[in-house]
């Protein structure tokens, strides 16, 4: 990482915003996820190159914005929905016009490896695209995906790290679909799991159901990258491993609830819920009815 280069923990520094909520402390994989409150007062910052891909979704009211990008200025009103996206490596200037209102723009940094690591799983030379950058643009599913990210990190990651995880690897697809130079659309898997490894995946799921599974952690059962174990998974089973994991822990429970005369909320932690609401949620999800309508 050149010393020049600004690192995203710096960034609402630099803005001179106030932090809301972040996820710097929630050992997310290569991915940090931050909302500031932008001040209603005019500001003016230039940034110098960042070493990560910074994404910046607009939230709240309108705002007057001006960027400053290959010598030229650039205006535009913000609306929500619209985001802003610079790739990693490139300067910036931003100026915000004093208009007596705020917003809560939610920022999302994301380290150059794990594009890399994604690139590759998706069978993509990562040395044939670059980023492009991007100002103002309404992407209503980038925007969904972000709500997303906005609300498990508002629960305090009560999904668990596969669930974020699941998100980012669908964040980083679109990036590389729709803002990158890449032209072709990105390779289906030829490769699949031999019975033997999705086999020793699904059993290393069983007996660590109480465990906050990762995605790296399932990956290394079989020897393989976390986005292409994902890929291969959902291939074989038709559902990603997040949503598998899910499933079992709700049979578990089924079966505990007519078996056991354990409380709920111990059941709920012993099958690897974060809470006996959690719990509930997946539960009435998946089967229709509530825990306590089984018992």
């Amino acid at each position: 990482m050149a010393s020049n280069q600004l690192n995203s923990l710096e960034l609402s520094q630099r803005f001179n915003k106030p932090l809301m909520i972040s996820s710097r402390q929630m050992s997310w994989n290569g991915i940090l996820v931050e909302q500031c409150q932008s001040p209603a007062s005019t500001y003016e910052a230039e940034l110098p190159a960042l070493s990560e891909h910074w994404l910046s979704l607009h939230l709240g009211n309108p705002t007057h914005i001006i960027q400053k990008r290959d010598d030229r200025l650039h205006e535009s009103i913000l609306q929500e929905g619209d985001n802003l996206f610079i790739p990693a490596g490139q300067p910036s200037y931003w100026c915000q016009d004093k208009s007596g209102i705020t917003c809560t723009p939610l920022f999302i940094c994301l380290k150059p490896e794990l594009i890399q690591q994604v690139a590759e799983a998706s069978d993509m030379d990562s040395r044939r695209f670059e980023f492009i950058h991007c100002f103002g643009q309404q992407d209503l599913q980038l925007h969904q995906i972000g709500m997303l990210i906005l609300a498990e990190l508002r629960s305090h990651g009560m999904m668990g790290k596969l669930y974020v995880e699941s998100l980012t690897q669908i964040l980083v697809i679109h990036l590389l679909r729709h803002y990158s130079t890449l032209t072709r659309p990105i390779a289906s898997q030829d490769s699949r799991f031999t019975r033997i490894q999705l086999q020793q995946a699904i059993d290393y799921i069983h007996t660590y159901l109480n465990r906050d599974l990762s995605l790296a952690e399932l990956a290394s059962v079989v020897n393989i990258s976390p986005t292409y174990f994902a890929s291969l998974f959902k291939q074989e089973m038709g559902i990603s491993p997040h949503q598998y994991v899910i499933r079992q822990r709700v049979e578990q429970a089924k079966l505990m609830l007519s078996k056991t005369d354990l409380a709920i909320a111990d059941i709920a932690l012993q099958v690897g819920f974060s809470s006996q609401s959690h719990l509930t949620q997946q539960f009435k999800r998946l089967t229709g009815m509530t825990p306590k309508q089984v018992r």
